[in-house]
């Protein structure tokens, strides 16, 4: 009986699980969130239009996988995650595709919108999701580890789809990752075993709960919010606000490399040393960090710019974790897809409209605009403490 877990899909080992997982998200991330920062200057000469038409696109896109995750959730709960994660792979590839042909602005906006879909069933929220299903509360370690593997998909993407503009052009480097979508996303993905015994064992009627608990929920979903703005602010202006505090432009462009490394040390010393902690605890030394780093920076000034994009990056790397891990301590397994599709929308709306929000407030702030950035990490910590360690009843 699949409810005892004989399915001999089952037997496959965590880490290969996890290995394969690991590196299909890495490709998924590549090939679309990470793909604007490259191929937006090009795409926008091409089709003659400004270049934030580009990026208005891609956060179309974000807002679509936004709205789209609960109920992209909802389905992993009920029928487990390979198959939607087959089905992200088939609809990315198309929405690249869609990209490559595109000759117009109402091109580019379909094609976005697709890739957008493609999001919301491929990225984080959705593997995550996927993994709580085949193993319940025991989930955090393999969503650390996926996270370890994803956290690459950055210098993946940049360096590749740089060379492949330069060689081929944009068009073919995106038919390039559309094809590698097919090629190797989806038997990577295949090797997810299936079913999900830990749905097929919840009763029907309880597999959807909405936003009960309100107070968690909400308390969480502001938590995300705030450290997506955030995330999404850094990514867009990190160099730049290193620039405006003094700093030369090599100086940036360096201390700003340090924060994917940063994130990566800080998943490591998640899974090594702070794998037996509550989620929460993590979570809130996370929210902790940029303040900490900002502090730094405006006591030690262009001198600290390193120590500044390492402690944001260390923060950030632990808080991508405690989006997968902080709901499951929080509420259990029960109706986890739906409830991280819940937590999330917010999230990814906020993060689409953080670059122009952060830029306009840069614009009229200065530098003293990492006074917002720390206010909201603050105020997440202080909605953390708010938490109760132990699923509600």
């Amino acid at each position: 009986m699949t409810e005892r877990y004989e399915h001999a899909d089952l037997a496959r080992s965590r880490g290969a699980v996890v290995a394969a997982l690991g590196c299909a998200q890495t490709l998924a991330w590549a090939s679309s969130y990470y793909l604007p920062a490259i191929v937006a200057d090009p795409i926008a000469a091409s089709l003659a239009v400004p270049r934030s038409w580009v990026f208005a696109a891609f956060s179309t896109a974000l807002l679509i996988a936004a709205f789209a995750g609960p109920a992209v959730g909802r389905v992993i709960d009920r029928r487990g995650g390979r198959g939607v994660l087959v089905l992200s792979n088939i609809v990315l590839a198309l929405g690249l595709v869609l990209l490559a042909a595109a000759t117009e602005a109402i091109g580019l906006f379909a094609a976005w919108i697709v890739l957008g879909v493609g999001m919301a069933l491929g990225l984080y929220d959705a593997g995550f999701a996927a993994l709580t299903a085949l193993y319940g509360t025991a989930a955090r370690a393999p969503i650390t580890g996926v996270t370890l593997f994803a956290g690459f998909a950055s210098t993946v993407s940049w360096p590749v789809s740089a060379f492949l503009d330069g060689a081929v052009g944009w068009r073919a480097a995106l038919l390039v990752w559309a094809a590698l979508n097919i090629a190797v996303g989806i038997p990577l993905n295949l090797l997810l075993p299936v079913p999900a015994p830990l749905v097929l064992r919840v009763p029907a009627k309880a597999r959807s709960v909405g936003w009960r608990p309100y107070r968690e929920m909400f308390l969480l979903a502001f938590v995300f919010a705030a450290a997506w703005f955030v995330t999404g602010s850094m990514a867009a202006h990190l160099p730049g606000l290193l620039e405006r505090a003094g700093a030369s432009v090599p100086e940036a462009i360096a201390a700003a490399a340090l924060v994917g490394p940063a994130q990566v040390a800080a998943r490591l010393v998640e899974f090594f040393l702070l794998r037996r902690a509550h989620p929460l605890v993590s979570a809130r030394m996370a929210a902790l960090l940029h303040p900490i780093g900002a502090a730094i920076f405006a006591a030690v000034g262009v001198p600290a710019a390193a120590v500044f994009a390492v402690f944001y990056g260390a923060g950030n790397g632990l808080l991508t974790i405690a989006r997968g891990t902080v709901p499951l301590a929080v509420f259990g397994p029960l109706a986890y897809g739906e409830r991280t599709g819940l937590l999330g929308a917010p999230a990814r709306a906020v993060q689409a409209l953080a670059p122009l929000l952060f830029g306009l407030l840069l614009e009229r702030m200065g530098v003293s605009v990492i006074v917002v950035s720390s206010a909201l990490c603050l105020a997440a910590f202080a909605a953390l403490m708010c938490l109760r360690a132990a699923p509600p009843q």
